[in-house]
Order: structure tokens, then C-alpha cells, then sequence
């Protein structure tokens, strides 16, 4: 083994090293890790990371998804800091959402920590967030932890690993990475502090998943420039270019492209004029010229633009998919003109990226992706990349993290393929002791998903998108009934109806059908049951339910009100 140094090696024999992800292990986002050192039941807590993943067709309604933070906040008094490793919003876009839960000072390097200021900012808690700006290659303790930042390569500017010291051994957190030999933005990969750690001796390596099933290496973003110029040159009329507003090499990339092919670059999208803003206050995109804002499209012949959109997954919100449905103000697209989308499609997405590329092409407009040429690079280690860091490494165990089931397995076996001792699978909840003595899992905690429902904060097991989706699937039916103390019917019942066919499929209306059901709630009732609300609700409710279901096949919500008079 080799020999260990620059951290302290004093503990007892009650100490021990934990690591416990609550988000990002057995899916790909919403990231939030914790790293615990101590007695089990006086562990100091670091977290790491503390991320989002988007809303879907499976939860309606809801815009983000955060990590479930219960089982830290039951230990909050011994929660250190949270450390940030890059600014994307799968590592960040809790941060301003949950930090009132938490209360604990917040650690990034400059632009990770302008992007979360924004984003204090925006929830009105930028004053009272103690938020750390720490320069690239910092080294400080928060408690029993060492924690050095090593600059790596990613999508974004300054995507840091965390090299973790404690007194049972050093932790390399790599967060998202790739090998970029030549990034367009921000600095190269610290190789030689890399194999330096490695050489002191790492118990163990928390590692990226996400293309743990693709061959050789993800590729550079220069290769990317170098391309669209290719690709933009032939093209007529205007250009969109769509790309994911936090890809700020990818947005260099693209004006570069656009200065070479003569055109001018028009900013369209909020969160994209925000990361460009963020990378211009770091120092970044410097040797650009200002950009344009979409105001100023209409000035510019049609030629002689270049637009850079936010909605490469297809977002109905987003710049593109208003654009498409001629909703955008400022923005349009017509026959002759190209959309290119610089971009992977996220799993999940297909079918509302498909359709709306359809869009494009019944319009007449060119669509290129890159299935077609080579417009885009991951951000994220492929196999021979993460090779090269075990190499680097040379870890006694490994943990994957940041993928789904099958991206944690094949990646355990290659670890274990490259000569790693020990390796394990982990998910959510699952706690690990890294040391003393053999690496095993030693429990399961609470975990699970806090839903942003519009401005409000809710537990994912409240009901609440349940109920959404059942609606979705059949509809829904409201009764109104009025009846006196004695239980006769005043007036006549109301029914209204959402979502459900207008007849059967023998032409009688749904509702006929359930007031006819009604009706025979009521005359079934008898009188002495009719004086209590909640059995006259119940009844007409299961009736009403049971006639639809009989005639459609599916079980609509019924919702009855009695009111008396």
C-alpha cells in the first residue's frame, strides 16, 4: 500500500468513515453525497453537492425534483459545510431551495459561487447564506475533514474533484469530469496533482457513471469547434443553434464558429444570458465580442445570424419550442433556415425532442443533430478516461456514483477489471463504511424526493402528483347535492365533468349516466343513513364511480358536496 501523508492521523477506535449518497446513485442527477467521520452516534457530517433533476411526464405539474435532506437534518448540529464541485444544476439547484433547511455554510470556487449568489438572490437569502469563495487548488478543514479542490475538464468552467483527507484515509470525489486536452474554457486538467494524491495513497475513489458503456474517450471541445464551422459555413438563412445554457465551452465553441462563418451571435433564452453573464464575471468568454440580444435580431440580415437558444431537450418554456410555436416576441423561423442541435437527448426526452424536430421539418427548416455530424462531445469520462484515473488513482476501493443501476454495475466490474481490491455497487440511502477494516454497506437511511410544486416545497409521497396523474389517466367527476335535515333533495343534482368522452359507446351522455347513478345512491339510502354528510358522500361517490367504470373501462375521481339546507 502506499505510504499516507498530509493529514492528521489521530482517531479513536470508535471512529469511523461513512459515505451515504442521498441523491445521484442509481439515476443520473439531483446529486447530493455525505461523507461522516466519527462515532456512529456523534458523526460529523460534509455534504457534497446538493443538486436537482427536472420534472416529467410522471410527476405533472412539477418543475424540479431535490433530494430528500431528512436524515441529515435529524443530524444538522454536526453538519460542517457543504461543499459544491461545479456549477451545473444537478450539483447546485437545491442549493438556494433547501439551504433554510440546512443552515450551514456553503463552499464553491468563483463562478460556481456567482451562479448560486444569483440564485440566493432570486429566494432573497443572499445575506444570510455564509457562501466561501475559494480559489482553484484550495485546501481548508471543515471539522475532521481535509478537503483539497483539483481542477479537472468538464462542460462547464471550473469542475473540481475533492480530494478528502481524514485520519482513516483519503476519499477522491471526482464529480462530473472528462479528459479535455485542449477545453476551450477554463484550465487544464491538474494530471500531475492527480497522480500526486495517488501516490500519498486514496482508500477510495467516488467516481462518475454517466458513459461508463462507451468506448475510448469523450473527446475535446476544440475537435467541436472545429466542426461547426464546417457545418454552420453552407448554411442558408438563419441559424439556431440549441445547447444547454450551462455548456459554457459549448457556447464559446459556437461563437467561434459564428465569427469564422461571418455571423453575428444573438443570445436567446434567460438562463442563457445568465451563464454568459456569470462566465463574462469570472473571467471567462473574454476574447468574445458582446453578444446580442434577441431585441436586435431584426437588424441583422438573415444571413448574418447565428442564434444561441436554450431547449435542446425540447422544453416547452424554453426559447426553441417557443420559437417553433410562433409564441416566442421577438424570434422566428421559417423555410430554408437551420436549427442544429449541439446536444446528447437525455433519456427520457426523446419523444418530446422528436416532436418537436417534426415541427421543424414540416416547416421547411433544416435540422441537424448529432446523429447527422459531429456537433457535440460529452462532458462526461468514457471508458478509457475513467482508466486513466484509476490509473492516476490507484484507489483500494471504488464506489460509482452519478448513473442508473446498470452504469453502477458496469462500472464496479470494470474497477474490479482494473485491478481495483474492492469495489461496490451503492444506491440512495445506503451507508457505507470506507474504513476501518473491510468496506461494507452498514445500514439504510431515509431518503427520497422533495417535489417543487410551483413556489412550495413538498414531500413526493404526499399525493398530490398521485392524484395529478389519475386525473391525467380518467378524468375527474364533481357532484353537488342539496339536501334538507331530513334527507330529501332540494333542486336538482349537479354533475360536471373533466376529461371523460361525452357519451358511451351507445350514444347516452357520461352524464346522464351519473346522475342516473346518483339517483340511485339516494333511493338505495335509507332515510336514517341520508342525515349524515359523509354517508350520502360516500355512497353517491362509489355509485357514481362504479357506473362510469362499468361503461368506459376506467376509474374516474369522483368528488361529492353535500350542502343542507
Amino acid at each position: 500500500m502506499n505510504k499516507r501523508a498530509n493529514f492528521p492521523l489521530n482517531h479513536s477506535k470508535t471512529d469511523e468513515l461513512v459515505f451515504l449518497p442521498l441523491g445521484g446513485s442509481g439515476e443520473i442527477g439531483m446529486n447530493l453525497n455525505l461523507y461522516g467521520f466519527g462515532p456512529a452516534k456523534s458523526r460529523q457530517w460534509l455534504m457534497v453537492d446538493l443538486g436537482v433533476t427536472f420534472g416529467h411526464d410522471a410527476t405533472p405539474g412539477i418543475d424540479l425534483i431535490m433530494p430528500d435532506t431528512d436524515y441529515i437534518e435529524d443530524h444538522i448540529d454536526n453538519l460542517v459545510g457543504l461543499v459544491l464541485t461545479h456549477a451545473h444544476e444537478d450539483h447546485i439547484g437545491a442549493v438556494a431551495h433547501l439551504w433554510p433547511r440546512l443552515r450551514c455554510p456553503v463552499y464553491a470556487t468563483p463562478f460556481t459561487a456567482t451562479l448560486v449568489r444569483a440564485k440566493l438572490i432570486d429566494k432573497g437569502i443572499e445575506n444570510d447564506v455564509p457562501l466561501h469563495v475559494v480559489g482553484l487548488g484550495a485546501r481548508f478543514t471543515l471539522g475532521p475533514f481535509d478537503i483539497e479542490f483539483v481542477t479537472l475538464t468538464h462542460s462547464i468552467p471550473e469542475p473540481n474533484a475533492l480530494a478528502i483527507r481524514t485520519s482513516l484515509g483519503t476519499i477522491m470525489h471526482t464529480g462530473d469530469w472528462k479528459i479535455d486536452p485542449e477545453p476551450l474554457v477554463g484550465a487544464k486538467m491538474n494530471v500531475e496533482r492527480l497522480i500526486e494524491i495517488g501516490d500519498e495513497g486514496v482508500r477510495a475513489i467516488i467516481c462518475d457513471s454517466t458513459n461508463v458503456f462507451s468506448a475510448g474517450t469523450a473527446g475535446s471541445e476544440s475537435e467541436v469547434a472545429a466542426s461547426l464551422i464546417e457545418v454552420i459555413r453552407p448554411c442558408k438563412g438563419r441559424v439556431a443553434v440549441t445547447t444547454f445554457a450551462s455548456n459554457v465551452a459549448r457556447v464559446e465553441s459556437i461563437a467561434k464558429a459564428a465569427q469564422a462563418c461571418d455571423r453575428h451571435v444573438v443570445l436567446v433564452g434567460r438562463s442563457m444570458f445568465r451563464l454568459v453573464s456569470a462566465a463574462r464575471e469570472a473571467g471567462y468568454l473574454a476574447d468574445l465580442p458582446p453578444f446580442l440580444s434577441e431585441d436586435e435580431i431584426g437588424y441583422i440580415p438573415n444571413d448574418k445570424v447565428l442564434m444561441i437558444c436554450t431547449g435542446s431537450q425540447g422544453e416547452p418554456r424554453a426559447a426553441l419550442a417557443r420559437i417553433v410555436d410562433d409564441s416566442h416576441r421577438n424570434i422566428t423561423l421559417s423555410e430554408g433556415d437551420t436549427v442544429i442541435f449541439s446536444s446528447r437527448i437525455i433519456p427520457g426526452n426523446e419523444q418530446t425532442i422528436f416532436e418537436l424536430q417534426n415541427q421543424l421539418s414540416e416547416r421547411g427548416i433544416h435540422v441537424i443533430t448529432e446523429r447527422d455530424h459531429f456537433v457535440h462531445v460529452s462532458g462526461h469520462p468514457c471508458r478509457d478516461d475513467l482508466i486513466s484515473m484509476y490509473q492516476w488513482i490507484r484507489p483500494e476501493l471504488a464506489i460509482p456514483v452519478h448513473g442508473e443501476a446498470r452504469h453502477l454495475a458496469e462500472h464496479t466490474a470494470l474497477a474490479l477489471k482494473l485491478q481495483v481490491p474492492h469495489a461496490i455497487t451503492t444506491r440512495n440511502g445506503l451507508m457505507t463504511r470506507i474504513a476501518p477494516g473491510p468496506a461494507e454497506v452498514i445500514a439504510e437511511v431515509t431518503h427520497g424526493r422533495i417535489y417543487l410544486d410551483g413556489e412550495v416545497l413538498t414531500n413526493a409521497d404526499d399525493g398530490a402528483v398521485q392524484e395529478r396523474r389519475k386525473l391525467a389517466f380518467a378524468g375527474a367527476v364533481f357532484v353537488s347535492l342539496v339536501l334538507d335535515d331530513k334527507g330529501e333533495v332540494r333542486g336538482d343534482p349537479q354533475v360536471v365533468l373533466h376529461g371523460l368522452p361525452a357519451e358511451d359507446s351507445f350514444g347516452e351522455s357520461f352524464e346522464d349516466l351519473a346522475l342516473d347513478a346518483v339517483d340511485s345512491a339516494l333511493d338505495k339510502m335509507p332515510a336514517k343513513k341520508r342525515k349524515d354528510d359523509a354517508d350520502v358522500a360516500e355512497a353517491v361517490r362509489r355509485s357514481v364511480r362504479g357506473s362510469i367504470r362499468r361503461e368506459w373501462g376506467k376509474k374516474a375521481q369522483v368528488s361529492v358536496v353535500v350542502t343542507r339546507i
